[in-house]
Protein backbone atom coordinates (compact mmCIF):
# COMPACT_ATOMS: atom_id res chain seq x y z
CA UNK A 1 0.00 0.00 0.00
CA UNK A 2 1.51 3.30 -1.30
CA UNK A 3 -0.19 4.73 2.33
CA UNK A 4 0.28 2.23 5.05
CA UNK A 5 0.95 2.98 8.50
CA UNK A 6 3.00 1.54 11.17
CA UNK A 7 0.25 1.81 13.58
CA UNK A 8 2.34 1.67 16.62
CA UNK A 9 3.42 3.73 19.90
CA UNK A 10 1.37 6.68 21.69
CA UNK A 11 -1.24 8.43 19.04
CA UNK A 12 -3.48 10.72 20.78
CA UNK A 13 -7.45 11.63 20.14
CA UNK A 14 -7.18 15.17 19.64
CA UNK A 15 -8.88 17.40 21.81
CA UNK A 16 -11.00 20.62 20.12
CA UNK A 17 -9.58 23.19 21.63
CA UNK A 18 -12.32 26.03 21.61
CA UNK A 19 -12.44 29.53 22.50
CA UNK A 20 -14.91 31.60 24.60
CA UNK A 21 -17.11 32.10 21.36
CA UNK A 22 -16.56 28.27 20.84
CA UNK A 23 -15.38 28.87 17.92
CA UNK A 24 -12.19 25.98 17.09
CA UNK A 25 -8.87 27.63 18.08
CA UNK A 26 -6.68 26.78 15.00
CA UNK A 27 -3.69 28.86 16.42
CA UNK A 28 -3.35 26.84 19.30
CA UNK A 29 -4.08 23.21 18.31
CA UNK A 30 -1.06 23.96 16.01
CA UNK A 31 1.11 24.54 19.07
CA UNK A 32 -0.94 21.36 20.93
CA UNK A 33 -0.14 18.81 18.06
CA UNK A 34 3.88 20.57 17.80
CA UNK A 35 3.78 20.05 21.61
CA UNK A 36 2.59 16.38 21.31
CA UNK A 37 4.93 15.33 19.02
CA UNK A 38 7.87 16.56 20.49
CA UNK A 39 7.09 15.05 23.81
CA UNK A 40 6.94 11.40 21.96
CA UNK A 41 4.11 11.16 20.52
CA UNK A 42 3.63 8.56 17.09
CA UNK A 43 0.19 10.69 15.70
CA UNK A 44 -2.75 12.41 16.04
CA UNK A 45 -6.14 11.32 15.64
CA UNK A 46 -8.48 14.61 14.67
CA UNK A 47 -12.69 14.20 14.90
CA UNK A 48 -12.54 11.69 17.39
CA UNK A 49 -15.30 11.57 20.21
CA UNK A 50 -12.89 13.41 22.46
CA UNK A 51 -12.44 15.64 19.65
CA UNK A 52 -16.09 16.46 19.69
CA UNK A 53 -16.63 15.45 16.62
CA UNK A 54 -20.11 14.97 16.62
CA UNK A 55 -20.23 19.17 17.29
CA UNK A 56 -17.97 20.01 14.19
CA UNK A 57 -18.91 20.61 10.71
CA UNK A 58 -17.01 18.90 8.18
CA UNK A 59 -15.42 22.26 7.24
CA UNK A 60 -14.19 22.74 11.06
CA UNK A 61 -12.54 19.29 11.05
CA UNK A 62 -11.14 19.51 7.18
CA UNK A 63 -9.95 22.84 8.85
CA UNK A 64 -8.28 21.03 11.96
CA UNK A 65 -6.44 18.27 9.41
CA UNK A 66 -4.71 20.89 7.57
CA UNK A 67 -3.67 23.02 10.61
CA UNK A 68 -2.08 19.12 11.69
CA UNK A 69 -0.50 18.14 8.64
CA UNK A 70 0.66 21.73 8.30
CA UNK A 71 2.34 21.49 11.66
CA UNK A 72 3.49 18.55 12.02
CA UNK A 73 2.45 16.29 8.91
CA UNK A 74 6.06 15.73 7.44
CA UNK A 75 6.98 14.28 11.23
CA UNK A 76 3.76 12.19 12.23
CA UNK A 77 0.79 10.60 10.56
CA UNK A 78 -2.32 12.69 10.54
CA UNK A 79 -5.64 10.83 11.00
CA UNK A 80 -9.14 11.52 11.06
CA UNK A 81 -12.57 9.80 12.99
CA UNK A 82 -14.54 9.03 9.75
CA UNK A 83 -18.50 9.04 11.43
CA UNK A 84 -21.28 10.09 10.13
CA UNK A 85 -25.21 9.44 10.29
CA UNK A 86 -25.30 7.85 6.48
CA UNK A 87 -22.77 5.70 4.41
CA UNK A 88 -23.03 8.62 1.41
CA UNK A 89 -21.60 11.17 4.42
CA UNK A 90 -19.00 8.92 5.50
CA UNK A 91 -17.44 7.85 2.20
CA UNK A 92 -17.65 12.06 0.79
CA UNK A 93 -15.82 12.76 4.11
CA UNK A 94 -13.39 10.02 3.94
CA UNK A 95 -12.32 11.73 0.85
CA UNK A 96 -12.43 15.33 1.36
CA UNK A 97 -9.84 14.28 4.07
CA UNK A 98 -7.81 12.68 2.47
CA UNK A 99 -7.61 15.53 -0.15
CA UNK A 100 -6.63 17.54 2.84
CA UNK A 101 -2.78 15.73 3.16
CA UNK A 102 -4.83 13.25 6.01
CA UNK A 103 -2.48 10.07 6.09
CA UNK A 104 -5.23 7.46 7.95
CA UNK A 105 -8.71 7.09 8.77
CA UNK A 106 -9.88 6.12 12.13
CA UNK A 107 -13.63 3.98 10.53
CA UNK A 108 -16.62 4.72 13.08
CA UNK A 109 -20.19 2.67 12.86
CA UNK A 110 -22.65 5.44 11.84
CA UNK A 111 -23.87 7.31 14.44
CA UNK A 112 -27.51 6.19 16.02
CA UNK A 113 -28.35 3.73 13.93
CA UNK A 114 -27.37 -0.03 15.19
CA UNK A 115 -28.00 -3.16 13.53
CA UNK A 116 -26.62 -6.30 12.04
CA UNK A 117 -23.24 -7.74 11.01
CA UNK A 118 -24.85 -7.48 7.05
CA UNK A 119 -24.97 -3.90 7.39
CA UNK A 120 -22.69 -2.65 9.18
CA UNK A 121 -20.14 -4.81 7.06
CA UNK A 122 -21.58 -3.06 4.39
CA UNK A 123 -20.92 0.72 5.78
CA UNK A 124 -17.04 0.14 7.08
CA UNK A 125 -16.53 -1.34 3.45
CA UNK A 126 -17.36 1.24 1.97
CA UNK A 127 -15.35 4.25 3.86
CA UNK A 128 -12.10 1.75 3.89
CA UNK A 129 -12.62 1.33 -0.32
CA UNK A 130 -13.28 5.13 -0.65
CA UNK A 131 -9.58 6.40 -0.65
CA UNK A 132 -6.42 4.18 -0.90
CA UNK A 133 -5.54 5.71 2.89
CA UNK A 134 -4.47 3.40 5.89
CA UNK A 135 -7.67 2.36 7.81
CA UNK A 136 -8.47 1.65 11.20
CA UNK A 137 -11.68 0.17 12.57
CA UNK A 138 -13.08 1.80 15.66
CA UNK A 139 -14.54 -1.43 17.62
CA UNK A 140 -16.32 0.51 21.04
CA UNK A 141 -19.45 -1.44 21.57
CA UNK A 142 -19.97 0.36 24.69
CA UNK A 143 -20.14 3.55 23.25
CA UNK A 144 -21.86 3.24 19.60
CA UNK A 145 -23.99 -0.14 20.59
CA UNK A 146 -22.41 -1.93 17.43
CA UNK A 147 -19.81 -4.71 18.38
CA UNK A 148 -17.21 -5.93 16.08
CA UNK A 149 -16.52 -9.35 17.35
CA UNK A 150 -13.14 -11.06 16.59
CA UNK A 151 -14.34 -12.85 13.29
CA UNK A 152 -16.18 -10.02 11.58
CA UNK A 153 -12.82 -8.35 12.52
CA UNK A 154 -11.22 -10.76 10.31
CA UNK A 155 -13.46 -10.76 7.69
CA UNK A 156 -12.69 -7.55 7.32
CA UNK A 157 -8.94 -8.10 7.06
CA UNK A 158 -8.90 -10.60 4.39
CA UNK A 159 -11.32 -8.84 2.03
CA UNK A 160 -9.70 -5.05 2.18
CA UNK A 161 -6.66 -4.37 1.74
CA UNK A 162 -5.74 -0.93 3.26
CA UNK A 163 -7.59 -2.27 6.84
CA UNK A 164 -4.75 -2.30 8.67
CA UNK A 165 -5.15 -1.68 12.53
CA UNK A 166 -7.99 -2.11 14.74
CA UNK A 167 -8.39 -0.11 18.07
CA UNK A 168 -10.40 -2.30 20.54
CA UNK A 169 -12.18 -0.54 23.24
CA UNK A 170 -14.60 -3.07 24.38
CA UNK A 171 -12.64 -3.08 27.44
CA UNK A 172 -12.44 -6.61 27.62
CA UNK A 173 -8.50 -7.44 26.99
CA UNK A 174 -9.36 -11.42 25.94
CA UNK A 175 -10.33 -9.41 22.66
CA UNK A 176 -6.70 -8.87 21.81
CA UNK A 177 -5.93 -12.99 22.02
CA UNK A 178 -9.41 -13.65 19.99
CA UNK A 179 -8.22 -11.40 17.55
CA UNK A 180 -4.55 -12.05 17.27
CA UNK A 181 -5.38 -15.91 16.92
CA UNK A 182 -7.61 -15.81 13.88
CA UNK A 183 -5.02 -12.92 11.91
CA UNK A 184 -1.72 -13.34 13.07
CA UNK A 185 0.29 -10.61 12.57
CA UNK A 186 -1.80 -9.49 9.91
CA UNK A 187 -3.39 -6.70 11.80
CA UNK A 188 -2.26 -3.95 14.34
CA UNK A 189 -4.13 -3.94 17.74
CA UNK A 190 -4.54 -0.90 19.43
CA UNK A 191 -6.03 0.06 22.46
CA UNK A 192 -8.58 3.25 22.91
CA UNK A 193 -9.46 2.82 26.73
CA UNK A 194 -6.51 5.14 28.72
CA UNK A 195 -6.61 2.26 31.91
CA UNK A 196 -6.32 -0.44 30.21
CA UNK A 197 -3.12 -0.10 28.40
CA UNK A 198 -0.24 -1.87 31.04
CA UNK A 199 -2.56 -5.07 30.27
CA UNK A 200 -3.67 -4.32 26.75
CA UNK A 201 0.12 -4.12 25.62
CA UNK A 202 0.73 -7.16 27.93
CA UNK A 203 -1.96 -9.15 25.59
CA UNK A 204 -0.41 -7.95 22.26
CA UNK A 205 -1.09 -4.39 21.82
CA UNK A 206 1.18 -2.00 19.62
CA UNK A 207 -0.60 1.23 19.97
CA UNK A 208 -2.14 3.37 22.27
CA UNK A 209 -5.25 5.74 20.85
CA UNK A 210 -4.34 7.95 24.23
CA UNK A 211 -6.81 10.13 25.77
CA UNK A 212 -5.20 11.78 28.74
CA UNK A 213 -1.83 12.22 26.51
CA UNK A 214 -3.88 15.87 25.50
CA UNK A 215 -2.22 16.50 28.69
CA UNK A 216 0.18 14.82 29.89
CA UNK A 217 1.96 13.08 26.71
CA UNK A 218 5.55 12.99 28.22
CA UNK A 219 3.94 10.68 31.08
CA UNK A 220 1.79 8.54 28.30
CA UNK A 221 5.05 7.93 26.06
CA UNK A 222 7.32 7.02 29.51
CA UNK A 223 4.80 4.36 30.29
CA UNK A 224 3.89 2.99 27.21
CA UNK A 225 7.76 2.58 26.41
CA UNK A 226 8.31 1.12 29.91
CA UNK A 227 4.98 -1.93 29.38
CA UNK A 228 6.27 -2.84 25.48
CA UNK A 229 10.17 -2.88 26.44
CA UNK A 230 9.06 -4.93 29.36
CA UNK A 231 10.34 -2.73 31.84
CA UNK A 232 7.12 -3.67 33.77
CA UNK A 233 8.98 -2.31 37.33
CA UNK A 234 8.81 1.22 36.20
CA UNK A 235 5.65 0.59 34.55
CA UNK A 236 3.97 -0.79 37.45
CA UNK A 237 5.20 2.33 39.61
CA UNK A 238 4.19 4.94 36.63
CA UNK A 239 0.16 3.25 36.66
CA UNK A 240 -0.26 3.05 39.74
CA UNK A 241 0.37 7.06 39.72
CA UNK A 242 -1.06 7.87 36.37
CA UNK A 243 -4.47 5.43 36.86
CA UNK A 244 -6.59 8.30 39.05
CA UNK A 245 -6.15 10.11 35.94
CA UNK A 246 -6.53 7.87 33.14
CA UNK A 247 -9.67 6.79 34.93
CA UNK A 248 -11.24 9.87 33.91
CA UNK A 249 -11.07 8.79 29.85
CA UNK A 250 -13.55 6.15 30.95
CA UNK A 251 -16.67 7.86 31.88
CA UNK A 252 -19.41 9.74 30.04
CA UNK A 253 -17.72 13.31 30.71
CA UNK A 254 -14.21 12.14 29.76
CA UNK A 255 -13.96 14.97 27.28
CA UNK A 256 -14.74 17.90 30.07
CA UNK A 257 -12.28 16.24 32.17
CA UNK A 258 -9.72 15.40 30.05
CA UNK A 259 -10.07 19.49 29.45
CA UNK A 260 -9.80 20.25 32.88
CA UNK A 261 -7.02 18.24 33.04
CA UNK A 262 -5.46 20.31 30.05
CA UNK A 263 -6.19 23.56 31.57
CA UNK A 264 -4.58 22.45 35.09
CA UNK A 265 -1.37 21.98 32.77
CA UNK A 266 -1.86 25.26 31.24
CA UNK A 267 -2.05 23.54 27.80
CA UNK A 268 -5.81 24.01 26.90
CA UNK A 269 -9.37 25.69 27.52
CA UNK A 270 -11.90 23.91 29.76
CA UNK A 271 -14.76 25.46 26.92
CA UNK A 272 -16.78 22.18 25.05
CA UNK A 273 -19.52 22.39 23.07
CA UNK A 274 -23.35 21.92 23.74
CA UNK A 275 -25.26 19.36 24.35
CA UNK A 276 -21.59 19.26 27.06
CA UNK A 277 -21.42 21.64 29.46
CA UNK A 278 -18.73 22.40 31.72
CA UNK A 279 -18.39 21.21 34.95
CA UNK A 280 -19.48 22.60 38.05
CA UNK A 281 -20.21 22.55 41.63
CA UNK A 282 -19.47 19.54 43.82
CA UNK A 283 -18.45 17.73 40.09
CA UNK A 284 -15.97 19.96 39.49
CA UNK A 285 -14.70 20.38 43.33
CA UNK A 286 -14.20 16.58 43.48
CA UNK A 287 -12.58 16.62 39.73
CA UNK A 288 -9.83 19.42 40.67
CA UNK A 289 -9.15 17.07 43.78
CA UNK A 290 -8.43 13.63 42.00
CA UNK A 291 -5.97 16.02 39.04
CA UNK A 292 -4.47 18.21 41.77
CA UNK A 293 -3.69 15.44 44.01
CA UNK A 294 -2.20 13.46 41.20
CA UNK A 295 -0.27 16.65 39.31
CA UNK A 296 1.16 17.60 42.84
CA UNK A 297 2.96 13.95 43.09
CA UNK A 298 4.13 13.84 39.38
CA UNK A 299 6.86 10.98 38.40
CA UNK A 300 10.51 11.91 39.26
CA UNK A 301 11.30 11.04 35.54
CA UNK A 302 10.29 14.48 33.77
CA UNK A 303 13.54 15.46 34.75
CA UNK A 304 15.66 13.13 32.75
CA UNK A 305 14.89 9.70 33.55
CA UNK A 306 13.87 7.90 30.53
CA UNK A 307 12.49 4.21 29.91
CA UNK A 308 15.22 1.65 29.60
CA UNK A 309 14.60 1.11 25.83
CA UNK A 310 14.84 4.40 25.21
CA UNK A 311 18.30 5.23 27.21
CA UNK A 312 19.70 1.61 25.48
CA UNK A 313 19.04 3.33 21.88
CA UNK A 314 20.56 7.00 23.23
CA UNK A 315 23.51 5.25 24.36
CA UNK A 316 24.24 3.32 21.29
CA UNK A 317 24.04 6.12 18.83
CA UNK A 318 25.83 8.21 21.19
CA UNK A 319 28.57 5.22 21.19
CA UNK A 320 28.13 5.06 17.65
CA UNK A 321 28.91 9.13 17.34
CA UNK A 322 31.54 8.79 19.17
CA UNK A 323 33.42 5.98 17.56
CA UNK A 324 32.70 8.50 13.53
CA UNK A 325 34.43 11.46 15.66
CA UNK A 326 37.32 9.27 16.75
CA UNK A 327 37.75 8.11 13.32
CA UNK A 328 37.47 11.66 12.16
CA UNK A 329 40.10 12.97 14.38
CA UNK A 330 42.89 10.19 13.62
CA UNK A 331 42.00 10.72 9.73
Amino acid sequence: MRNKLDWKGVIPALTTCFKKDLSVDQDFIAKHVTWLVDSGCTGIVVGGSLGEGATLTHQEKLRTISTCVQSVGSRVPIISGVSSLSTRDAVEYARAASDKGCQGLMVLPPYVYCSDWREMKAHVTAVFGATDLSCMLYNNPVAYGTDFLPQQIAELTYENENFHAVKESSADIRRLAAIRVLIGDGLNLLVGVDDLIVEAISAGACGWIAGLANALPKESVALFDYAASGDFERAHKLYHWFLPLLRLDTVVKFAQLIKLVQAEVNMGTVFVRPPRLELVGRELEESLTVIRTALENRPEFQRGQQPRRRREKNANRMDKMNRIEDKAGKS
